[in-house]
């Protein structure tokens, strides 16, 4: 069992982050945020995708301006991105449901005080988005783009709301590559109780991207580091979502869905497999209960592995076995397994939900 890291529960909208609140999972538009319609349609597929939370650039006035009309018409919580110009946060904090500044970027104490305000008057939280990228000078001089830098850059900017009586705050430590990032969450952990959004920007393609963010996301939330999370991927956006609800249930955090164990391809296989596991991954995405289910394409490991799934496939030679809880209940030809292991798994989940 992870112990996660006790953290203050702020709110964004209607979403719990931090407490005891489930590890939520955002994304960020690539809409235009001045073109209102593509970006409510943007948001729209996330929320059906599965998203908690949406980010939305706000680069320029006419993005800031539109955001009144986009909120309007999506029921995700809504994050504004701001860079550079702060008045661009006062425009949004009207509409918003938080306000996310990067401190390397968005200029004087001045102009943070009157974002600070703006987001008092609404009950706004802030989030402190550093990038080793583009840490203010004053860190980066000393310490170069490191996770040191970025600790600093945060610890600074914290103590500085705070100091402004500001405490509905979240932060993230966000480098390019895996070591920097873990490194940089894992040194400020211990130094405040905020929650924590995790992520590894500029990460990539989905392959790259996966790969990253699953190795640092995964090491902080096993160390019970972490409250929501985005995984950045240069490509499709429901994608960012698929792999962040993977990763929290492959590391246990979350139970849902399916847990399909399936043996990798070698010499001993008598079937199909490549093919049998990809009809089962299409064709139960819709099951939301939780239960491990096992395809195995032989009869070395498909056996112990049989015991503790709740429904699985022991493929043979010509035949195979469909194994329920450890118990075998058919023994059929190879081309009728699949379908009814199809059926005993919707079985399994119907019955799953009316025992809750």
């Amino acid at each position: 069992m992870i112990k996660r890291y006790p953290t203050k529960k702020i709110y964004v909208g209607d979403v719990a982050i931090g407490g005891d609140a489930p590890i939520s999972v955002q994304s960020m538009t690539y809409t235009k945020t001045s073109d209102i319609e593509a970006t409510v349609e943007q948001i729209r597929a996330l929320h059906f995708a599965g998203a908690d939370i949406v980010r939305v650039a706000v680069p320029d006035m006419a993005a800031a301006n539109a955001l009144k009309a986009i909120k309007e018409q999506t029921t995700l919580p809504l994050v504004a991105d701001i860079h550079f110009n702060h008045k661009l946060a006062l425009i949004a904090a009207e509409s918003v449901d938080c306000i996310r500044i990067n401190p390397g970027n968005i200029g004087s104490k001045e102009r943070v005080k009157e974002v600070v305000r703006a987001c008092q008057e609404r009950n706004l939280p802030i989030r402190i988005g550093v990038n080793c990228g583009s840490l203010e000078s004053q860190f980066e001089d000393k310490y170069g783009q490191t996770p040191e830098g970025m600790v600093a850059s945060a610890d600074y900017n914290i103590k500085f709301l705070e100091d402004l009586g500001f405490t509905d705050i979240k932060i993230s430590l966000k480098a390019s590559d895996v070591q920097r990032t873990v490194q940089a969450y894992r040194d400020l952990r211990p130094m405040n109780n905020y929650p924590f959004h995790l992520g590894v920007t500029e990460a990539g393609t989905l392959f790259h991207s996966t790969i990253k963010s699953s190795i640092a996301l995964g090491s902080l939330l096993l160390d019970g580091i972490g409250d929501t999370m985005r995984i950045s991927i240069t490509g499709e956006l429901e994608k960012e979502i698929e792999v962040g609800r993977a990763i929290l249930k492959d590391a246990g955090l979350t139970k849902e869905g399916l847990n399909i164990i399936s043996c990798p391809t070698c010499g001993r296989i008598e079937a199909d497999l490549v093919s049998a596991v990809a009809q089962v991954e299409e064709k139960t995405k819709h099951i939301k209960t939780p239960l491990n289910v096992s395809v195995m394409g032989c009869v070395v490991n498909a056996l112990g592995e049989a015991k503790s799934a709740d429904v699985a496939i022991a493929y043979g030679k010509g035949s195979g076995l469909i194994i329920k809880k450890g118990e075998t209940i058919a023994k059929l030809p190879t081309d009728e397994l699949l379908e009814r292991f199809l059926k005993e798994v919707e079985f399994e989940a119907k019955k799953e939900e009316e025992q809750k």
